[in-house]
């Protein structure tokens, strides 16, 4: 079990908000708090009862999210729990080869003391510190945080000073993720249970949010960027390494479960992405198409069966590319005092 973090420490603008104990179960859906507090933690870790909206657990969506969900906790469970601490031995693309895999973009001193548990269970499409820019002290939060590489390298980024929330939905990433930061012997990093949807943390209450190759995932990405928005604070930053498109995804595709848990059913244009963003509130919105994705790529990684299904050579011409996404929470408008109403002199003397 990871160490309580202080939510004195942690919740420091503004007005600290209430902290309960996790009791259990999923904060995300229906579920209700028990006697025992929030649902939603791993490891008995506080957590905020200010929390986002909640979803219902069945609908159109949930089809996928089930999908999601079995398709990445079969991941979690192929990582083999007594693999050791030391990364040296891992492959350098973790579970895709080094072809297609972002680990080797990360740098060395940043992969030194995560666990090797860690690093095998990365799937991720890019490498969101490159453009996150994190500082000592900050409160960071990595939505979909799988097995939780990309959560023990945000935690020594920001120090001892800072704290580091990862949100899954996963079961069996969870649990993985609660291992390896066990392992890796951090103090500063939570782990939380929920949908992106429905963010278990108060408004403004993070600094810089992270995510790799999870937004595409999400069936209802205006609610999910809404809720990422709600929770930074202002001028928080937002750093996304995602797939994204040149054209956009056709109906069939998207009615492809494969295809979303794969990456590819729900990943938007980069006009649709920029304006769920700014629909959200976000501004000062970079999107940078980092990898233009290929046909070896896709039988590197598994994708050709789904992309056949489309026909592979019309489903690469929508131009799926591993790209960057940035954003930043502005500051609240100011409004300015009325204009001052002129009285004629002439009125004055009547």
């Amino acid at each position: 079990m990871l160490a309580r973090l202080d939510p004195r420490r942690l919740w420091r603008r503004g007005s600290a908000p209430a902290f309960a104990t996790a009791g259990g179960g999923c904060g995300c859906h229906a579920d209700q708090p028990g006697a025992g507090g929030l649902p939603g933690a791993v490891g008995g870790l506080p957590v905020a009862t200010d929390v986002g909206i909640r979803l219902s657990a069945s609908g159109p969506d949930d089809r996928i999210r089930g999908a999601v969900r079995e398709y990445y906790g079969e991941r979690a469970r192929g990582v083999p729990e007594g693999s050791g601490t030391d990364p040296s031995g891992v492959p350098s693309g973790g579970l895709l080869p080094a072809e297609v895999s972002a680990v080797p973009s990360y740098q060395a001193q940043d992969l030194a003391a995560v666990p090797a548990n860690a690093i095998q269970a990365s799937l991720g499409c890019g490498n969101p510190f490159d453009r996150a820019a994190l500082q000592p002290g900050e409160v960071v939060l990595d939505l979909g945080s799988g097995g939780g590489m990309d959560a023990l390298v945000a935690s020594q980024r920001v120090g001892p000073d800072g704290h580091v929330f990862g949100l899954d939905m996963s079961d069996d990433m969870l649990a993985l993720a609660q291992r390896n930061a066990t392992a890796a012997g951090v103090t500063n990093v939570a782990f939380l249970k929920g949908d992106m949807e429905s963010v278990p943390l108060p408004r403004g209450s993070v600094d810089v949010i992270i995510s790799n190759c999870v937004v595409n995932l999400v069936p209802d990405k205006a609610r999910a960027l809404r809720e990422a928005h709600r929770v930074l604070r202002p001028e928080g930053r937002l750093s996304i390494s995602d797939i994204v498109t040149r054209r956009p995804v056709p109906e069939h595709l998207k009615g492809d479960l494969s295809a979303w848990a794969a990456c590819v059913g729900g990943a938007l244009t980069e006009d649709e992405y920029r304006a769920e963003l700014a629909a959200a509130g976000f501004v000062d919105i970079e999107i940078t198409r980092d990898r233009e994705f290929t046909a070896v790529d896709a039988d590197l990684a598994g994708l050709t069966p789904v992309l056949a299904r489309a026909g592979l050579s019309k489903a690469l011409e929508l131009g799926f590319a591993n790209t960057s996404v940035r954003a930043r929470k502005p500051l609240p408008e100011l409004v300015d005092d009325p204009p001052a109403v002129r009285v004629p002199a002439a009125a004055l003397s009547d």
